[in-house]
């Protein structure tokens, strides 16, 4: 389970180095396009600005978006309790425990470092599980805290912006070029908008790789946490079964969650921010015979 641990871990850093590496080439473009290396510079601090404002206020916001309600442990002790002694297993702050009403099985975590943490269940998780299962959900939201998942998160979610605003902009001024400008090579414009047309895709696919890389990490963790992979496997069994899709489709918080949360299958599944379901189980239960 330590060296799956280390192999998501570097894995996930590599992908976001060559996403560094493919924000660097789109700005260049950009750059040698524009003959304007001060644009590129502001579209960088504005991106980095907003990302940094979603870093601090991001856990509220997904919390409320999603309409969690807070919890005490009179409230929910056999949560609770799971979720302290994860906590203390870890050696992580307890983290604030929510609720959401909804009748999918499903759970997250958020919070951008462990002392600022706070963890999620569904009604519906709550209902469907056992103890043994439910304490590898929370294992593996509690692998989310301690990766500090959300701070890579934010890293990935500031590259796409990034790479949005530059390709927006590339579009623009390709296609809305005025006849009295000083005209750039065809090749050139070509380039811009070739390039301006497929950033935003590749930068998705690039960025639903680190979160999936996430997943896997966090179920590693988890399963390391409780010593029983077979409890997080089993739960992912249950949750195939039943189905993750929660009420509220929200797709800016969906790679919070423990399974996929939104509705779609077939090519929707390339876009999807968790790898299958069926994955997860089969490296559980290889961790598991390895132990």
């Amino acid at each position: 389970m330590y060296s799956e641990i280390a192999r998501n871990k570097m894995k996930s850093w590599v992908i976001i180095l060559l996403f560094v590496v493919f924000v660097g080439v789109l700005g260049w473009l950009f750059a040698n396009y524009m003959n304007s290396p001060s644009l590129t510079i502001g579209v960088l601090f504005g991106a980095a600005a907003y990302a940094l404002f979603m870093y601090f206020a991001g856990s509220k916001i997904s919390l409320a978006v999603n309409g969690a309600k807070e919890i005490q442990k009179q409230d929910n002790p056999r949560l609770w309790r799971i979720v302290e002694n994860l906590a203390i297993t870890e050696g992580l702050p307890m983290p604030r425990v929510f609720i959401m009403d909804d009748p999918a099985p499903n759970a997250f975590a958020t919070g951008r470092n462990p002392k600022n943490a706070a963890v999620c269940a569904t009604s519906g998780i709550l209902e469907i599980m056992n103890d043994t299962e439910l304490e590898g959900v929370f294992a593996h939201e509690m692998g989310h805290v301690k990766n500090y998942d959300i701070r890579v998160s934010m890293i990935a979610a500031a590259l796409a912006i990034v790479v949005s605003f530059i390709a927006d902009m590339l579009l623009h001024m390709t296609w809305f070029r005025n006849s009295d400008e000083e005209d750039s090579s065809p090749l050139t414009i070509v380039f811009a908008i070739v390039g301006a047309i497929l950033a935003p895709f590749i930068a998705t696919l690039i960025q639903l790789a680190i979160t999936r890389r996430r997943e896997f990490l966090a179920d590693a963790t988890g399963a390391l946490a409780t010593r029983y992979p077979e409890g997080l496997a089993s739960a992912l069994e249950k949750i195939a079964a039943y189905g993750s899709a929660t009420r509220k489709q929200n797709t800016a918080t969906a790679h919070l969650f423990f399974a996929n949360p939104l509705r779609g299958k077939g090519l929707m599944n390339l876009f999807s921010t968790h790898p299958p379901v069926e994955e997860r189980i089969r490296r559980l239960r290889e961790m598991g015979s390895h132990a």
